[in-house]
């Protein structure tokens, strides 16, 4: 008998001081992407690159029990104004160490040495999952093809991240 996957509550925050709803390929794509895989959208946001703005909206959808996964993209790199994982690795109650490394090792065959500078991470809040990933479609596209949507898909096996935070098999409530 094949198991269903159980769909989660996933929310998408766009980190960008010049992106809106017109022109933001990142988020669009992340929304389009954990929809095809049969997740809900909870909502999707833009906020601009401030750490206490990012900290804000990651925090309200962190206390929000609707919420079981927090997908931002954008602000991990090393320019002036990136702030992503200032604002979010406090926030969190455990820090996923390999999902960094992971990702730089599938994005190094895409654009080579350049991948060093992406400032990803993921890690566990509140029994919320949340994913810090670059800014460029590229980036999301990689994390969620090469990862994501396996972690975040309840019958992934030997072991997921969509298990932690579902009510009925995890940590939650």
């Amino acid at each position: 008998m094949n198991e269903a996957m159980i769909p989660l509550s996933i929310a998408v925050l766009t980190i960008s001081d010049t992106r809106d709803e017109t022109t933001d390929r990142s988020g669009a794509l992340l929304a389009e992407r954990l929809t095809a895989a049969g997740h809900r959208l909870a909502e999707r946001r833009i906020v601009i690159d401030d750490v206490y703005r990012i900290r804000a909206a990651v925090s309200a959808w962190i206390a929000d029990p609707a919420i079981q996964v927090i997908l931002t993209t954008g602000g991990t790199g090393f320019t002036g104004r990136d702030s992503t994982p200032e604002a979010v690795s406090v926030l969190l109650d455990k820090r996923i160490e390999g999902f960094g490394e992971q990702f730089r090792q599938l994005s190094f065959s895409e654009i080579g040495s350049s991948t060093i500078q992406s400032r990803c991470l993921g890690g566990l809040a509140n029994a919320t999952v949340v994913f810090c990933l670059p800014g460029s479609s590229g980036a999301c596209r990689t994390a969620w093809d090469g990862l994501l949507v396996e972690q975040l898909d309840s019958r992934h096996k030997p072991c997921n991240f969509a298990n932690l935070v579902i009510p009925e098999r995890g940590q939650h409530g």
